[in-house]
């Protein structure tokens, strides 16, 4: 598996598969915009990528996108986002998920980010930004919230 830095290219078969645009904090990110890695196999093709932004000496994980479950590359991108993070002296790695994403929220637990806060009903005002928001998601979980965690250098 390749870590790299990621292209135009890359970027744009990620956004063809996860859509242009993500809202956090009602703030609409445009993903080709945004720095990012992906992880490649050895043919070159796209296994995962993630996509972060940065200001005020934090970074925020914007989308983490794999097209492959339980082979490490989410993993591996997220170990490079928190190396380049402490290279450059950022105070902490954080982002944004859904209340009904359960999933996210052990896989990021288990790779040592903390649950910082529950912004109440986010996303219901997120989706007047961004209408294609589900009103349901997993489980059949009414997604109203956005859950902030952090992992902190």
């Amino acid at each position: 598996m390749l870590i790299k830095d990621m292209d135009t290219q890359a970027k744009k078969k990620v956004t063809n598969l996860s859509g242009p645009l993500m809202v956090s904090r009602g703030k609409v990110h445009r993903l080709e915009e945004l720095p990012g890695c992906c992880a490649e196999d050895e043919d070159g093709n796209l296994l995962s990528a993630i996509f972060y932004h940065v200001r005020n000496g934090e970074c925020e994980i914007v989308s983490l996108e794999s097209r492959t479950m339980n082979i490490g590359a989410g993993t591996r991108l997220i170990e490079a986002v928190i190396a380049r993070a402490r290279a450059e002296g950022w105070a902490r790695v954080w982002l944004i998920t859904s209340n009904d994403n359960t999933k996210a929220v052990r896989f990021y637990q288990k790779r040592g980010f903390d649950l910082k806060a529950v912004h109440r009903d986010a996303i219901t005002e997120a989706r007047k930004l961004k209408p294609s928001i589900p009103l349901i998601g997993n489980d059949g979980i009414p997604i109203r919230h956005e859950l902030e965690l952090e992992y902190l250098l």
